[in-house]
Parts: structure tokens; sequence; C-alpha cells
């Protein structure tokens, strides 16, 4: 081979490499929303998306357009979290690993660091309008249920029901038969009725609302008015703080976890994110030396004009991935 046919192959793949990201990126947000649904874990979803973009530029002298280039980018995903699946755990979160606590005042226990928690995703994310189409299907109610199910009736009610993908389309993803995948669809949609009742999984976005809701929440901790806490809770609330297995159910249990540690005003700062399709805010508390630390990511739940649930994840280091700084000054 000489010195010219070496560059002029090294052009043509250089070209190919070119066309194969400007046609296959504009599915790169979307293929990680469908890997964080099938793993409830963005830092896996992450290293999954790039493992099928491997594996789709591998094999991309065969791909040939026999099908269209968004069925062949997720049935490579799909199939690659199915193999990642084989070896890891479901990712729970407190409330369905055991039943509420019934002493809220006293500390936390130890916090289980052992467990592969779920966690949130950043809409920032995702594109806007993925966000948008997708919302109910991203929420933390729904990633948690799905964990219930095993890893290929996951995929398939996720192919289906979240992507409406046919049948016979599903099938021929995971090389089964139409047959196959009704009947797995049939047990999925059983199980998860079981784990989670419908009213659970979806709420309808309530734009205005939510962002009223949101801030008052942020001002009642900012303020330490537990007054004005009280008024946006439901009476089933519900609060869970992973990575600590304790978690709380009821407005009486909730406002007496937060009296026995809220100070005084100023304690705290929130600011505002969105995870999940969810209203969110990212907590910092001020230590001795007078310095705001990241301590918090809270997704919530809002059902009308309250507060439904309140999903507390105490993982500082969940702040980089909502582009936010570990300190404020």
């Amino acid at each position: 081979m000489t010195a010219k046919t070496s560059e002029h192959e090294e052009r043509e793949n250089h070209e190919d490499h070119e066309e194969f990201v400007r046609l296959t990126d504009p599915y790169r947000r979307e293929l990680l929303a469908h890997c964080y649904r099938m793993l409830g874990s963005l830092d896996e979803a992450e290293d999954l998306v790039q493992e099928t973009y491997l594996r789709a530029w591998r094999s991309y002298d065969g791909y040939e357009g026999r099908a269209s280039l968004r069925t062949w980018l997720h049935r490579i995903a799909t199939n690659t979290c199915l193999t990642a699946l084989e070896s890891r755990a479901r990712r729970p979160l407190p409330s369905g690993l055991g039943g509420p606590s019934e002493a809220p005042e006293e500390p936390l226990r130890a916090s289980a660091t052992d467990v592969p928690w779920l966690q949130p995703l950043p809409d920032a994310l995702l594109d806007p309008a993925t966000v948008v189409a997708a919302r109910g299907s991203l929420r933390l109610a729904l990633v948690a249920a799905l964990q219930h199910l095993p890893a290929r009736q996951r995929a398939v009610l996720i192919l289906r029901d979240v992507l409406a993908w046919r049948a016979p389309e599903v099938a021929s993803m995971l090389g089964t038969s139409t047959a196959a995948v009704k009947s797995t669809l049939q047990r999925a949609r059983a199980r998860l009725d079981e784990v989670a009742p419908d009213e659970e999984l979806v709420v309808e976005p309530g734009g205005a609302a939510d962002r009223e809701v949101l801030d008052r929440y942020m001002a009642a901790f900012e303020n330490a008015d537990l007054d004005a806490l009280l008024t946006l809770l439901q009476d089933g609330v519900e609060l869970e703080m992973p990575p600590h297995l304790e978690w709380f159910s009821g407005k009486k249990d909730a406002l007496r976890f937060f009296a026995a540690r809220v100070r005084e005003p100023g304690w705290l700062r929130m600011v505002s994110i969105r995870a999940n399709g969810q209203p969110a805010v990212a907590m910092y508390e001020r230590g001795t030396d007078g310095v705001l630390r990241a301590h918090s990511v809270q997704v919530l739940t809002v059902e009308g004009d309250a507060i439904a649930r309140i999903t507390a994840f105490l993982e500082p280091a969940l702040f980089a991935r909502f582009g936010l700084s570990p300190v404020l000054s």
C-alpha cells in the first residue's frame, strides 16, 4: 500500500466519521433519556450512550439504511442496556425498601452507601422538546417503579408504552416474536400496577402553579418558617433522603423532622432547578464558618397546590451535574 493510498483511505474514514456524527448526534440526548429509564442512573446512562455510539460507529458500514437511524440507534442502546443490567442490581429509593420510620426527631442512621441508589436526571441535559414530550415518563415515581421490573420487561414496556413503538418493531429489535412482546408487556403492566398505582406515576405538570409552590417552598426554608412549610404539604406527603434508609410518611412526621433540624433564617440557601421534568431545588447549608456548602438536590412531586413527595438526594457531588458550584459565597 502506497502512502498516497493510505492518505486517501484515512481521508475517507474521516469523512465517513464526520457524516456519522452529523447524522447520529441529534439523537444523543434522546438516547440518554432512554438509557436513564432503563438504568435509573445518570452516570451509567451516559456511559452506555457512549458505548452505544462506539458500537454504532463500528457497525456503520453495515447499516445501509435497513431501518430508520433512530430505530437502529435505539436497538443498539436497548441491547447495550440489557447486557449491562445482567450484572447490576435495581436502583431503589428508600420507600422501595421498607416501611416509613417513626422517629423523625432522632438523628438519621449511617447512610447506606453500599446501595446503588436511583439518581435524578437534570432537565438541562435533555432537549426541551424531549422534556415536554416525555415529562411523565421521566418522573422519579415511574423510573423508580420501572426498577421493579426484570430487565426485558422494562425494555418492552419503555419501547411500547413510552416510545410508542409497534409490537412487531419491538420484536425485531429484541430478536423475539410479536406474541412474546405482547405477553411480556402484559406482565410488565401488571407488575407496575402492583408496585405503583397509575395516579402515583404521572401527574400533569402544573406550569405556573408548580412554580408558585416551588417559590413558597424555597422561601419557607430560607426564612425558617415552619408554619409556611406546613401549608404546602399534603396530609400524606412522603419524605425520603437517599442514601439514608429512613423515610417519613405524613405531614405530622415530615414537620417533626424539619422542626428538629431547621435553624434560623439565612441558614439555608435554595436554588431553583429542574429534574425529571419536575420542580426541584438545590439546597445549600451554612457551616459554622459561615460558608454555604452543597447539601442536597430535592425533587418535588406537586399535586395541585401542594407537595405530595420530597425526594432529597443527599449527594453534594450531584451539584456539578446541574451546573452548580459546591460552595456559595
